[in-house]
């Protein structure tokens, strides 16, 4: 074994722990964004924790809900299909194996596979957990990509199953969704009066001045916090993809795979139809493309695929896959 060999395993782990303490620190930001808002509303309202509590309580059910049904609605509104394992159709061996190989290397359960009609090259996994997971692909991709680049893919999306991505990210998203309420909650309760009821009150009480410096922050912060929140929900995000591109090494042992993968997904010019702004943060590379009305770097849901591409060649360069 080359030194250059030895070397790969700390380059890709080393990339792992990265991204994941990334993701903490992220997800502890909108922690802290919560509680400043939800405090400052409390304050302001005169209401405490209770309202606070209240839409937290609502945003919690609704993501509950997302989290039980919510792989059975992506798969409908993306038209993907079931492959049935019993009887998979010729076309479609060749992704089974492929599936086959990469749960083995990660030791997970087989995940459902589904296949998407589309010309368009792309895939995803979703579910709650590995035992309830799935894995779609178009059939672009299995057209336009080889054996190396569709192992690469899959190698990703497992790792997207086995580091349990979906759970955090709906972690991330009931935060996210909590603050979005609260904040819309409380610009209503200022627009219908309540604000200036609750500002007068404390005036009486002597602590007009206190209770306007912190009225006011709440306002900021309703406006302030849903956008920031956004932000860095988008960020967790290419901070789950990046640790999914990273593991997949660790399962494929060939980096220069997906790499290719990831250059043909996002040089490709057609349009998956089937995307949207609720789905796009599931797919390996972001389906909505530069040039489309729809797409906003602002909350690009994806790192930039040169980046990914490097990331990887250097990881490939440790392991002395690359001439040179």
């Amino acid at each position: 074994m080359t030194a250059e060999a030895r070397l790969a395993p700390t380059t890709f782990y080393r990339e792992i722990a990265r991204n994941r303490r990334r993701s903490w620190l992220l997800m502890g930001i909108v922690i802290v964004l919560l509680g400043l808002l939800g405090g400052a509303i409390g304050y302001a309202t005169g209401f405490g924790w209770a309202g606070v509590a209240f839409a937290v309580v609502i945003a919690t059910a609704m993501s509950i809900g997302s989290f039980f049904a919510g792989d059975a609605l992506v798969m409908a509104t993306s038209g993907a299909r079931e492959i049935d394992r019993a009887k998979p159709a010729e076309q479609y061996q060749q992704l089974l194996n492929v599936v086959e190989e990469m749960r083995l290397a990660g030791g997970l359960p087989p995940p459902r596979v589904w296949v998407i009609d589309d010309t368009a090259p792309n895939a995803f996994a979703t579910g709650r957990d590995a035992e309830h997971a799935s894995v779609a692909v178009t059939t672009g991709l299995l057209q336009k990509l080889d054996r190396e680049q569709l192992q690469g893919v899959i190698g990703h999306e497992m790792s997207h199953i086995g580091n349990l991505d979906i759970r955090f990210t709906l972690l991330v998203g009931v935060l996210v969704g909590s603050i979005a309420l609260l904040a819309d909650w409380f610009l209503r309760f200022t627009f219908w009066g309540g604000g200036r009821r609750s500002s007068s009150d404390s005036d009486r009480g002597g602590a007009g001045g206190l209770m306007a410096v912190i009225f006011i922050l709440a306002l900021v912060l309703a406006v302030v916090a849903p956008i920031i929140g956004r932000l860095v929900q988008a960020a967790v995000s290419r901070s789950r993809e990046s640790l999914a591109d990273a593991t997949a090494v660790e399962l494929t042992r060939n980096p220069i795979g997906l790499a290719r993968a990831l250059r043909t997904i996002s040089d490709d010019p057609e349009v998956l139809e089937v995307a949207n702004r609720a789905t796009q943060h599931l797919y390996i590379v972001n389906p909505i493309k530069s040039f489309e009305e729809r797409a906003k770097s602002l909350w690009d849901t994806h790192p930039p695929i040169g980046e990914r591409v490097r990331n990887l060649e250097n990881i490939a360069g440790q392991m002395g896959l690359l001439d040179g």
